[in-house]
């Protein structure tokens, strides 16, 4: 395997200067699976002190400079002045996720239910988000539905996707000019016979026949078994319609580890994927977003860890020598073609990754520089008062 040359690294240190990465302020909080939330020390107790870790992790990793909300988890009297605290502490707001999907009136779902007043009552929510969105400047409304049905015969399958056409168009028109709808999906889980939107092709459907507003969010864990994703990151991208990821990993069923962790040679090809579609830069649109459960895992820590992986494997696909790589397609070569994308993915990134965060004046380490800030030994002073927040299972 040949070492990159300096004009090489210096190529990929230009591009990794300009990915970012979203972290989200739920995995903050104290959060877990439907069985059981393990409460840690030093967990935030609103949306301010959510905020704040962001702030440490940007400060720490140089590219998380924004923060996801959730409504009503992060709901807030002044949106304006979180955001002010938001920018006192080195980040800005960043995706609206509604949620609908946590009340009892949505035991039947919530914009595909059959009652016409849940229906509206979560239709109004989502419309709620956007003027959240208003207030904060921030660019995208993310949606994942959890409605679907659990036997056969419960509700009518096409009914309920003209349902949820009906109530996407409503928040579509209600977007304003700078603004996009991500539809997220998911194969499975809660609805155990039907998912009304369990898949990519789903998904894009409703955001083809809604318009160029509206683009597919990509969750890394929301797949079933043996999954192509880095086909589904192609198909959008080719399409127009990627607008997002949602970054996790899975291994049986859930998506909440920590992405890259189950299979980081899965991450590395999505990645590829991003750079060969020339969509790392933030002028693509893509929104690079954690999504994850920090369940038995410390959590600022976690996400830092998560943010270098997703940095690791930005910069192998980023070393992968495209020119030898097509010479083997054309001529082929199939060993030779694999080969190419292996030497970059064997190739050991960390080296490089601590000399950028030098020459951006950060630690070469962060997950030993957040260990050494004592940041820890005193939030779960601060903090030790209080209702922690958490996700509600």
């Amino acid at each position: 395997m040949t070492q990159p040359d300096a004009r090489t690294l210096e190529r990929v240190k230009l591009a990794l200067r300009s990915q970012r990465i979203e972290t989200p302020s739920w995995a903050y909080a104290n959060s877990g699976t439907r069985f059981k939330v393990f409460p840690q020390e030093g967990v935030p107790r609103n949306p301010y002190e959510k905020v704040a870790d962001a702030g440490v992790v940007h400060q720490l990793t140089g590219v998380a400079p924004t923060v996801a909300l959730h409504i009503p988890w992060d709901r807030v009297d002044d949106y304006a002045d979180l955001a002010a605290f938001a920018g006192d502490h080195g980040v800005g707001l960043g995706a609206i996720n509604a949620n609908v999907f946590q009340d009892n009136d949505y035991k039947l779902g919530s914009v595909t239910n059959p009652d016409p007043g849940v229906r509206r009552k979560a239709i109004d929510h989502l419309l709620e988000c956007v003027d959240i969105m208003d207030r904060t400047g921030s660019r995208d409304l993310k949606l994942w539905f959890s409605d679907g049905t659990n036997y056969p015969g419960q509700d009518d399958i096409r009914a309920r996707q003209d349902r949820l056409a009906t109530a996407l168009r409503e928040t579509y028109d209600r977007l304003g000019d700078d603004q996009r709808l991500l539809l997220e999906y998911k194969l499975f889980e809660p609805a155990f016979y039907a998912t009304d939107v369990p898949d990519w092709g789903t998904a894009y459907a409703h955001c083809l026949e809604l318009g160029p507003k509206a683009q597919v969010v990509i969750d890394t864990g929301h797949h079933a078994p043996g999954t192509n994703i880095e086909f589904i990151v192609a198909f959008l991208l080719r399409a127009g319609k990627l607008g997002a990821f949602d970054f996790n990993s899975r291994f049986y069923a859930d998506d909440d580890l920590m992405v890259g962790s189950a299979d980081p040679f899965q991450l590395f090809r999505i990645m590829y994927e991003i750079v060969r579609g020339d969509a790392l830069a933030p002028e693509a649109g893509i929104a690079f977003m954690l999504d994850q459960c920090h369940n038995i895992e410390a959590k600022i820590p976690a996400i830092i860890r998560s943010v270098l992986n997703v940095q690791e494997a930005t910069a192998k696909a980023l070393l992968v020598d495209a020119d030898a790589l097509a010479a083997a397609q054309r001529s082929g070569d199939v060993l030779a073609a694999n080969a190419v994308l292996m030497d970059a993915y064997n190739t050991d990134v960390r080296p490089l990754l601590a000399e950028l965060r030098t020459d951006l004046g950060l630690d070469p380490d962060p997950m030993a520089a957040y260990a050494r800030s004592g940041y820890f030994d005193r939030i779960r002073g601060e903090r030790a008062g209080g209702q922690q927040a958490g996700w509600g299972a």
